[in-house]
Protein backbone atom coordinates (compact mmCIF):
# COMPACT_ATOMS: atom_id res chain seq x y z
CA UNK A 1 0.00 0.00 0.00
CA UNK A 2 2.68 2.19 1.15
CA UNK A 3 4.39 1.40 -2.55
CA UNK A 4 1.58 2.42 -4.26
CA UNK A 5 1.09 5.41 -2.67
CA UNK A 6 4.62 6.49 -3.43
CA UNK A 7 4.86 5.58 -7.20
CA UNK A 8 1.45 7.52 -7.46
CA UNK A 9 3.26 10.59 -6.00
CA UNK A 10 6.03 10.16 -8.13
CA UNK A 11 3.86 9.89 -11.23
CA UNK A 12 2.00 12.96 -10.38
CA UNK A 13 5.07 14.78 -9.37
CA UNK A 14 6.68 13.75 -13.03
CA UNK A 15 3.72 14.82 -15.36
CA UNK A 16 3.55 18.27 -13.06
CA UNK A 17 6.51 18.69 -13.66
CA UNK A 18 6.87 17.67 -17.42
CA UNK A 19 3.37 20.05 -17.75
CA UNK A 20 5.88 22.69 -16.05
CA UNK A 21 8.37 22.11 -18.37
CA UNK A 22 6.00 22.11 -21.55
CA UNK A 23 4.64 25.95 -20.32
CA UNK A 24 7.77 26.79 -20.29
CA UNK A 25 8.88 25.80 -23.91
CA UNK A 26 5.88 27.30 -25.12
CA UNK A 27 6.31 30.35 -23.39
CA UNK A 28 9.91 30.57 -24.18
CA UNK A 29 8.81 30.19 -27.98
CA UNK A 30 6.05 32.79 -27.67
CA UNK A 31 8.83 35.52 -26.58
CA UNK A 32 11.26 34.28 -29.13
CA UNK A 33 8.58 35.21 -31.99
CA UNK A 34 7.68 38.69 -30.53
CA UNK A 35 11.34 39.94 -29.92
CA UNK A 36 13.04 38.49 -33.36
CA UNK A 37 9.72 38.81 -35.60
CA UNK A 38 9.94 40.66 -38.83
CA UNK A 39 6.53 41.29 -39.19
CA UNK A 40 6.12 44.67 -37.93
CA UNK A 41 2.04 45.78 -37.56
CA UNK A 42 1.44 48.36 -39.19
CA UNK A 43 0.59 51.35 -37.62
CA UNK A 44 -1.99 54.20 -38.67
CA UNK A 45 -0.04 57.79 -38.87
CA UNK A 46 -3.07 59.94 -37.17
CA UNK A 47 -1.14 62.53 -36.43
CA UNK A 48 -2.13 64.76 -39.80
CA UNK A 49 -5.57 63.92 -39.03
CA UNK A 50 -5.18 65.53 -35.19
CA UNK A 51 -3.23 68.34 -36.80
CA UNK A 52 -6.36 69.29 -39.11
CA UNK A 53 -8.49 68.96 -36.20
CA UNK A 54 -6.91 71.25 -33.75
CA UNK A 55 -5.41 73.39 -36.06
CA UNK A 56 -9.18 74.24 -37.16
CA UNK A 57 -10.61 77.90 -36.52
CA UNK A 58 -13.75 77.06 -35.21
CA UNK A 59 -13.28 79.21 -31.66
CA UNK A 60 -13.23 76.63 -29.70
CA UNK A 61 -10.74 76.34 -27.09
CA UNK A 62 -7.98 73.64 -27.48
CA UNK A 63 -7.90 71.70 -24.76
CA UNK A 64 -11.75 71.31 -25.85
CA UNK A 65 -11.29 70.46 -29.32
CA UNK A 66 -10.44 66.40 -28.67
CA UNK A 67 -14.27 65.76 -27.94
CA UNK A 68 -16.00 64.60 -25.64
CA UNK A 69 -13.74 62.93 -23.10
CA UNK A 70 -11.45 66.34 -22.99
CA UNK A 71 -15.10 67.90 -22.22
CA UNK A 72 -15.66 65.19 -18.74
CA UNK A 73 -11.90 65.53 -18.35
CA UNK A 74 -11.81 69.36 -18.52
CA UNK A 75 -15.44 69.59 -16.38
CA UNK A 76 -13.94 66.85 -13.91
CA UNK A 77 -11.04 68.81 -13.07
CA UNK A 78 -12.77 72.44 -12.34
CA UNK A 79 -14.92 70.45 -10.26
CA UNK A 80 -12.51 69.40 -8.50
CA UNK A 81 -10.49 72.33 -8.41
CA UNK A 82 -13.53 74.42 -6.75
CA UNK A 83 -14.22 71.57 -4.18
CA UNK A 84 -10.33 71.64 -2.91
CA UNK A 85 -10.21 75.40 -2.94
CA UNK A 86 -13.43 75.23 -0.93
CA UNK A 87 -12.66 73.09 1.49
CA UNK A 88 -8.76 74.39 2.18
CA UNK A 89 -10.88 78.33 2.53
CA UNK A 90 -13.02 76.30 5.11
CA UNK A 91 -9.97 74.15 7.15
CA UNK A 92 -8.38 77.89 7.49
CA UNK A 93 -11.11 79.70 8.64
CA UNK A 94 -11.73 76.79 11.34
CA UNK A 95 -8.03 76.88 12.04
CA UNK A 96 -8.27 80.67 12.18
CA UNK A 97 -11.06 80.57 14.28
CA UNK A 98 -11.11 78.08 16.91
CA UNK A 99 -14.09 77.21 19.08
CA UNK A 100 -14.28 78.53 22.82
CA UNK A 101 -14.14 75.76 25.31
CA UNK A 102 -16.28 76.13 28.87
Amino acid sequence: MLLRFSSLCLVTSVTHTSVMFRHFLTLQQVSRRQISSTVRRQLVNKVPDKQKLFQEANGMPVHLKGGVGDAVLYRATMGLTVLGTAFVIYELVKAALPQKKD
